[in-house]
Parts: structure tokens; C-alpha cells; sequence
């Protein structure tokens, strides 16, 4: 069976040095200038995009052909679906910042093993930020492991847009708008503590939560759908309802006051 012999040590280091190396790639386009044009749902696209994606596919899939592959950028034919082991990437995560020339954007990839991530890669090259994550092995950005932030929801430094947080925002809780931020960065700032909570509402792919979520997960907090539902990778349709990324505390008071908003 696929995966049976699976070394998460390898399969992560791999993965590390494949984003890494597209984050390099991505920052050369970047500083060159990018031609970007929209996708028919009216997001934009960016030659940047696919020529990223085309080089993860082929550098992770040549070292591992066993595995699923699952991208924002690469049509899905489904094969995935019988595969216990599967890389989700992001080529760039912000694309829209990236072909503005902001600097709010990542590129991102995960492998989940039985439909749970198990190696995440996040990286931010204009910063030189590489958050990433095993399971069972923790958090990081670059060299420092990260722990959540918890606590009350009084003074919660929380993102998320307008229609998610204004319902929440008489109990104490200090609202961040994501403005161009992509939600894998928000996810990374959770795990960092450098935010205390995350909200998206509204169907989200496996693409933009994957990553995120192990890097939450392993600095101890708590990611979920919107409705509190475990969240699993590698189903048909590739969406999850929503997204709540919190310390553990905090993650089970904003479920319960969203219950009753």
C-alpha cells in the first residue's frame, strides 16, 4: 500500500526544501515583474502561479509518484481520492498582493497521510519567514518553536472580515481585518502568537487550510471548521465550512458565543 513504508523525518524534509526553493523562484518573478490576468470566478492569476505549481508537482511527485496530488492551480481529476498519502500545495498564497508588488503573500505546502496533515510548510520569502511543522514534532518559524496564545475573549486579537467578527465584537474581543492577508499567514500568525484567533466563514479549500492547520495544531491550539466539525483533507470536493483557529480556551468560548449570535 502507498504510504505503508512512510518516514515523516524524509517526507517533511523533502517537502521543506521543495517550498523553500519555489519561495526563491517566486521572489526572482516577484522583484522582475509579474503579468497577472483574472480566472473566470474572477480571482487573479499570475504566470508566477503556474510556473510554481509545475515545479512542485514535478520535484514532489517525482520523489514520491505513490502520492495524491491536490493543488489550487492544477486541475483535480480525483486519483487522489484512492491515495492514503497526499501533497496539497498553494503555489502562492496571496496571489493577489503578489501581482500588486505587496508583500503579503507565501507560498505553501502539506502532505497529509490519511486524510490528517502530517509536514507543513509555509514561507514567506520577502521576510525570509519559514513556519513549518511535523506531527508530533511541533511548531517553528525558522529556528523558534511556537505556543499559541490563550486566554479570555476580552482583548482577543482576532482577524477575520466584517460580516464574520461584527456579531462578536461587543464581547471584548480587539478585531484585525485581514485586508490582503492571505488566510495561510493569519493561520501562521494564530500559531505564533502573534494573533489570538482566526475566523473565515463561507467554503474554504483544502489548499488555503492545510498547512495552517498543523501549524496551529502543533503549537497547541485548537482549528476547526466553523461549526466546530474536525476538519479532514483529501475528500471529494477538497472544501471545508468555514475556519476557527484559536488557543484551546479561547477556541471553545468563541464556538459557544457563535452558537448563540
Amino acid at each position: 500500500m502507498p504510504g505503508a513504508d512512510f518516514d515523516i523525518a524524509q517526507d517533511a524534509a523533502l517537502l521543506f526544501d521543495q517550498v523553500r526553493q519555489a519561495g526563491q523562484m517566486a521572489l526572482e518573478r516577484f522583484r522582475a515583474g509579474v503579468a497577472s490576468w483574472h480566472k473566470p470566478d474572477g480571482s487573479v492569476l499570475t504566470e508566477t502561479d503556474l510556473e510554481v505549481d509545475r515545479f512542485l508537482k514535478a520535484s514532489l511527485l517525482a520523489a514520491r509518484p505513490d502520492y495524491g496530488w491536490l493543488s489550487e492551480e492544477t486541475a483535480d481529476d480525483g486519483a487522489r481520492l484512492s491515495r492514503p498519502m497526499l501533497w496539497i500545495v498553494d503555489p502562492i498564497d496571496g496571489t493577489r498582493a503578489f501581482a500588486k508588488g505587496g508583500d503579503e503573500w507565501c507560498v505553501t505546502g502539506a502532505l497529509v497521510k490519511d486524510g490528517l496533515p502530517v509536514a507543513a510548510a509555509v514561507y514567506r520569502p520577502l521576510t525570509d519567514d519559514f513556519y513549518h511543522a511535523t506531527a508530533g514534532g511541533g511548531s517553528f518559524c525558522n529556528a523558534a518553536r511556537l505556543k499559541a496564545g490563550d486566554g479570555p475573549l476580552a482583548g482577543c486579537r482576532m482577524m477575520g472580515t466584517r460580516r464574520a467578527l461584527t456579531p462578536l465584537l461587543a464581547h471584548g474581543i480587539v478585531p484585525e481585518w485581514p485586508g490582503e492577508q492571505p488566510l495561510l499567514l493569519r493561520l501562521a500568525r494564530v500559531a505564533e502568537a502573534s494573533l489570538d484567533a482566526a475566523l473565515s466563514l463561507g467554503a474554504k479549500n483544502d489548499w488555503d487550510l492545510a498547512a495552517g492547520h498543523l501549524l496551529v495544531q502543533e503549537a497547541g491550539g485548537r482549528m476547526t471548521d466553523a461549526r466546530n466539525r474536525p476538519m479532514v483533507f483529501n475528500r471529494i470536493g477538497s472544501v471545508q465550512d468555514g475556519v476557527l483557529a484559536a488557543g484551546l480556551t479561547r477556541h471553545q468560548a468563541l464556538i459557544k458565543l457563535m452558537e448563540r449570535e
